[in-house]
């Protein structure tokens, strides 16, 4: 579903979106598109970030279905160290879910990337599309950065977990 092409990206310039600075990985590190992670790979991941971890059937098919999904990996141990899905209804609406970068030095930096980057293939492939986030406390600052109003009007963002 959606993009179906795999890319890497290492070490260069992505694409611009509204009034941003180029974000640019460190020497190193590897973005891929759409090459999901294992849901163990990615549970792993949402535990380090101390985010909500979910099934692996779930996760499985929660990936399968995303339209994008975008990882930062370590390159020589291929070890996922950032996440973010893109979902969307292919007409009015854009989500990025499990949002997540492993805690250290570039955690800022990734996120800033996946937000970067997710906004550029949403701008590219769903123009007009209305774009929300969930977004861990660390990101608040990148995602307004990159043109997000946060809890405009007062308006919150609710979720609920079936358990």
């Amino acid at each position: 579903m959606g993009l179906q092409q795999v890319c890497v990206i290492q070490g260069e310039r992505l694409f611009p979106f509204q009034n941003s600075k180029l974000c640019k990985l460190p020497p190193g590190f590897l973005l891929e598109v759409n090459k999901a992670p294992s849901p163990g790979e990615l549970n792993r991941l949402l535990s380090r970030c101390k985010l909500n971890t979910y099934s692996s059937k779930k996760l499985a098919m929660a990936l399968q279905n995303s339209f994008c999904n975008l990882s930062i990996l370590e390159e020589k141990t291929k070890q996922l160290l950032a996440f973010v899905r893109i979902t969307t209804d292919q007409g009015l609406n854009a989500n990025l879910w499990d949002l997540s970068a492993s805690p250290g030095k570039y955690q800022r930096q990734f996120l800033a990337v996946l937000i970067h980057h997710s906004l550029a293939i949403i701008k590219n492939k769903l123009p007009g599309c209305s774009v929300s986030v969930a977004a861990p406390p660390i990101a608040l600052n990148i995602i307004e950065n990159e043109g997000f109003i946060i809890d405009p009007g007062g308006i919150r963002t609710m979720s609920f977990r079936i358990r």
